[in-house]
């Protein structure tokens, strides 16, 4: 049985892969024995990763781009031909979203854009380029890391990010199955909230985990290592009939169809830049309790001094 979940030898294209769940990602994809091309804007954290990576015995390749710009993404899919000679896996990790809290009626276009830009277009683009290689190849695995928030409506103000995973789980659905019969596979792998390294300030420090687990079904938030198993199994012939899949790791919380119980803190972060919600929201069905004043009072540095 273990031999369906082997991924040894075969060459993971990864973005986004130098902090975060890209990082976790990328040293998981490793210590499975693939060899890598990991893809970031951010150089010198990106290098230390693929270094990590090396270390655990593969290759791996770092290439520094912007994933929402088509010159990039045509040099990631010919730096993996050239060092490698083809793709197997396509994880599409790279995604950006908007911390200020600001309400849709105030969400400015050029964010909106390069959200759109990066989330959804970059991870078109890449399965574009690479597909072309795979459907070539006549097999591949395209995993696009989609949320828990493309799935429906959410009371977390990041209207660019809603609207750009679900475009991108839509677009996953139609290449699923249009590529379908020609041997390439095409899912979704949508986490809930998780804690990492750049999550967790957050999640943690602003009282965020509380809410989160309160209207969870398993009451707590993600760690990163269990989305471990779902990649592996998506990058592997384990699935190799699953195709047009979201696959959500979220505690069960897609499941539930529930919405805030609690007003949420960040719901007054637009007020503090000066781009405060048109009418009054839902108060929640009791106050806010004291241990969520933290989230109430924005991020330091952002919404605060």
């Amino acid at each position: 049985m273990s031999s369906l979940f082997d991924i040894r030898g075969k060459v993971v294209v990864l973005t986004g892969a130098s902090y975060g769940l890209g990082e976790v990602m990328a040293l998981a994809l490793a210590d499975a024995g693939a060899d890598l091309v990991l893809a970031a804007r951010s150089g010198e954290l990106l290098q230390a990763v693929a270094d990590a990576c090396t270390h655990k015995g593969v290759k791996a390749t770092a290439v520094v781009a912007d994933v929402s710009k088509e010159e990039d993404v045509a040099r990631i899919v010919s730096r993996a031909i050239e060092s490698y000679g083809r793709i197997d896996v396509l994880v599409n990790n790279a995604g950006i979203s908007d911390l200020r809290g600001l309400p849709a009626e105030n969400f400015d276009l050029e964010t909106f854009r390069r959200i759109v830009d990066v989330d959804m277009v970059g991870a078109y683009l890449l399965a574009r380029d690479a597909g072309r290689h795979m459907l070539a190849a006549g097999s591949g695995s395209i995993i696009n890391v989609c949320s828990i928030l493309a799935s429906g409506a959410n009371e977390l103000s990041v209207i660019g990010y809603t609207a750009a995973k679900g475009a991108l789980l839509n677009l996953t659905y139609q290449l699923g199955c249009e590529w379908a019969d020609r041997g390439v596979r095409v899912n979704g792998l949508s986490p809930g909230f998780i804690v990492t390294p750049m999550t967790a300030p957050g999640l943690e420090g602003l009282g965020v985990a509380e809410y989160v687990a309160s209207r969870t079904p398993m009451r707590r938030v993600g760690r990163a290592e269990e989305l471990i198993g779902p990649l592996l199994f998506l990058a592997s012939d384990a699935s190799s009939y699953v195709t047009g899949l979201n696959l959500l790791v979220d505690g069960g919380t897609n499941a539930g169809n529930g919405y805030y119980q609690v007003q949420p803190g960040h719901h007054g972060w637009g007020a503090m830049l000066g781009a405060p919600m048109v009418g009054d929201p839902y108060p929640g069905l009791v106050p806010m309790p004291e241990r969520f004043a933290p989230w109430k009072g924005g991020i330091p540095g952002m919404h605060t001094p």
